[in-house]
């Protein structure tokens, strides 16, 4: 009697389990996501459903390059960006299980020429404090350093010091790039190896993503992948690769839906990979963590039934409808990506798109609510409409654009702004003259370079050589003295990315 009554509680579990699992109509979501990359006019994007260990949903949608035929599929590779943050994190995970390193040792004991705003600040950082952005720097402060820069990793952290504080050390939360490209260095120290080879051998291969790697300057033009676009003027606009894999350990990866849910298994099931252990139960924890809280406004009731906020180590952190939730989104040049977890249902969704106009949360939240039994919300819809909004709030490029004042000139003739100008935070910015114009070139970064065409008085506007994915308008200042003599620069960029104001460049004297 006893097995009996077993057996049937055993078959009726079976059956909700699996009438649960039927409520997620594939080819419903598919025609969702069909129309949500129509509505979102986003070139292409590629969906993956990890659930109890596999890979159970695929769909891809749209083209790999606007005015081309050729679709993506499952092993289309894309730019994952700061999703990679989780891969460092995990790296320096195995490292403390190897007990060649400590969460709470000292950067600068491995780093010596690690330094901060603070000297005090810079004695006092940890393996922790650089991985859940808690140091005091700004979000994306110093971002303008590496950008498309030919800066190593060392000469990056290096110029670090130079970079204002925005927090008291471990008293706000700052989204620090230049942190990560830290984190990199540390594992390089550690292992003699660089971050790529070190993902490469670490994660890669025993995972089995045979296909990912860590530089388009690997891509064969046969191979997999899709073309990244810019956005200008409501139309797609395809760009370049940029190579990401000296400062890697902030966003390197390059993958595809098919080797991502490998990656997502192995984190679902706490580090554990077929019989392969990556990393350790008391990693994952500690990645896991808590380690900057974000506010919650409690006041008032919110879309996911969110009652925390907080970063842990290369994961954002909250709770969604009840569920523990993990989870990073990545931005690359003209690639934006999400990678979601809800650990307790072995539940992830990754979202791949190769536009600036993307709707990774949309596709997101719509799959985990359809495998939740939420209420359903049409997530494309409400999320377009709130970017919408916020695009037509955004008058920041047009508000210059009214504000400018024709029928002015410069102070001084072309020649009188030609020469050297040096950021102690980045190196050499130079102005020479070309024709009737000034031409405006960046010593560590080819492809920040532009012509400067005069604006109003000693103010000029920024043509850049090449399209951009993070920005487009701007201008540049002359700073003259009382005795109209050039004694710097001020940048104005408007783009919430890439600061260029805090280059602050002074005239090198001859």
């Amino acid at each position: 009697m006893k097995k009996t009554v077993t057996l049937f509680l055993t078959v009726l579990y079976l059956s909700i389990v699996s009438a649960q699992e039927n409520k997620v109509n594939f080819k419903k979501l598919d025609k969702y996501y069909a129309k949500m990359v129509k509505d979102w006019d986003v070139p292409s994007a590629v969906i993956g459903i990890v659930k109890d260990g596999a890979l159970v949903f695929t769909g891809s949608y749209g083209v790999k390059e606007v005015g081309k035929p050729a679709v993506p599929n499952a092993s289309t590779n894309y730019a994952i960006a700061s999703n990679s943050k989780a891969f460092t994190s995990a790296i320096i995970g195995m490292l403390v299980d190897e007990g060649k390193l400590n969460w709470n040792d000292k950067v600068k004991d491995i780093l010596p020429y690690f330094a901060l705003y603070d000297s005090w600040v810079s004695d006092h950082v940890t393996i922790r404090d650089i991985l859940s952005h808690r140091t005091g720097l700004g979000t994306f402060s110093g971002d303008v350093i590496w950008y498309k820069s030919d800066l190593s990793s060392k000469e990056i952290v290096e110029r670090v010091q130079y970079l204002p504080n925005a927090y008291d050390f471990r008293a706000g939360y700052g989204y620090s790039n230049v942190m990560y490209i830290t984190a990199g260095e540390v594992i390089k120290a550690i292992t003699g190896k660089s971050w790529a080879e070190n993902v490469k051998t670490r994660i890669f291969e025993p995972l089995g993503m045979k296909t990912s790697r860590t530089s388009p300057k690997s891509f064969k033009k046969d191979d997999n992948f899709a073309t990244p676009h810019a956005r200008e003027e409501d139309e797609n606009i395809p760009i370049d690769w940029v190579d990401w894999e000296e400062i890697g350990a902030l966003g390197g990866v390059i993958s595809n839906v098919n080797d991502l849910s490998k990656w997502v298994i192995a984190n679902l099931n706490n580090g554990v990979y077929g019989k392969d252990t990556l990393f350790s139960k008391n990693t994952r924890n500690m990645v896991w963590t808590p380690h900057t809280s974000h506010q919650v406004d409690q006041t008032k009731k919110n879309d996911f039934d969110r009652h925390f906020n907080a970063y842990g180590l290369g994961w954002g952190i909250s709770d969604y409808r009840g569920k523990f939730r993990v989870g990073h989104t990545g931005g690359y040049d003209g690639m934006i990506t999400a990678i979601t977890m809800i650990p307790e249902e072995k539940l992830g969704v990754i979202v791949l798109t190769n536009g600036m106009n993307s709707p990774i949360m949309a596709a997101t939240y719509y799959a985990l609510d359809q495998y939740l039994g939420a209420e359903k919300i049409d997530w494309s819809k409400k999320l377009l409409a709130a970017k919408n909004k916020g695009k037509q709030k955004d008058t920041r490029v047009e508000d210059r654009k009214k504000s400018r004042v024709l029928g002015t000139k410069p102070s001084l003739p072309l020649e009188a702004y030609v020469g050297a100008y040096k950021a102690a935070i980045y190196g050499t910015i130079s102005i020479q003259k070309e024709g009737d114009d000034l031409k405006l070139t960046f010593e560590h970064s080819p492809e920040l370079s532009a012509t400067l065409k005069h604006w109003h008085y000693d103010v000029f506007e920024i043509r850049w050589d090449v399209k951009h994915a993070w920005f487009n308008f701007g201008t540049v200042q002359f700073n003259l003295d009382n005795n109209l003599k050039v004694k710097g620069m001020t940048f104005d960029v408007p783009n919430d990315d890439i600061f260029f104001e805090e280059l602050k460049p002074v005239r090198v004297e001859d």
